[in-house]
């Protein structure tokens, strides 16, 4: 197992098309956005001004793209290529193939993660209260993407080799927007607002915000995150089994 998850985190840090839109896209995008922004400008329902906002929302973004585009369409072209069934004829256990993947997409977030940071400071001079915020917003950032890890995981044993990238496309921009990571949902319609609310983005760009304004995580949005996890890990561990059935 464990020289697998070196293979996944290789072939994960080499694939150039893969880097780009984990960790250039996620920086480029924050200085489009905020790049004209201040500290002055404030976003509308929150008290962190635009750079700080769009710090943790691009950070988040990048780490979203890393494990869900990744995971979903690796997985699904591994399986009808045959590689996931000449896996099971070795003594790898079933979990280790599904550990391997999140293992590799996990690392791929951090430098998205890192780049966007470095980004925000240095061109936008964006500073935090004290250096252990850093390491604390670096960290939930991380963790939280564990949740969209498991996310990818299922669409991949889900979706066929030509289905999964419109399908993961769908959900991908469909959690970005609607979670408030492109634009604050303080301007959505209340409609809007209430459905963004109980997404799991939504609550995932909220850990880093409580964060920087220097507050621990809301406790709602940590069970919420938490219940995500579950869900989307049962249906990874579902599907995988239902996909070995069928094999």
């Amino acid at each position: 197992m464990t020289t697998l998850v070196k293979l996944e985190i290789v072939r994960a840090l080499r694939n150039r098309k893969f880097m780009f839109f984990t960790v250039i896209y996620p920086s480029a995008l924050f200085l489009m956005i905020a790049g004209s922004a201040d500290e002055t400008d404030l976003v509308p329902g929150t008290h962190l001004s635009m750079p700080l906002y769009y710090m943790v929302a691009m950070a988040s973004f990048g780490a979203l793209t890393a494990v869900l585009m990744g995971n979903s369409e690796r997985i699904a072209k591994e399986r009808e290529g045959g590689w996931v069934r000449q896996l099971r004829l070795t003594s790898l256990p079933g979990h280790g193939y599904v550990m391997a993947k999140i293992a590799a997409a996990a690392v791929a977030t951090l430098p998205s993660i890192v780049i966007v940071f470095i980004v925000a400071a240095t061109a936008k001079g964006v500073r935090l209260g004290a250096a252990w915020e850093w390491l604390a917003l670096t960290g939930a950032i991380w963790a939280g993407s564990l949740v969209f890890a498991a996310l990818g995981v299922a669409i991949g044993y889900l979706a066929t080799g030509d289905a999964v990238r419109p399908l993961t496309m769908i959900i991908y921009f469909g959690l970005s927007i609607l979670g408030g990571l492109w634009m604050p949902t303080a301007s959505y319609p209340r409609w809007l607002q209430n459905i963004g609310d109980w997404l799991p983005t939504h609550a995932y760009a909220a850990l880093g915000q409580a964060i920087e304004l220097g507050n621990a995580p809301h406790a709602k949005d940590v069970v919420l995150l938490a219940a995500y996890l579950v869900l989307f890990s049962g249906a990874a561990a579902w599907l995988y089994r239902k996909d070995t059935r069928t094999a």
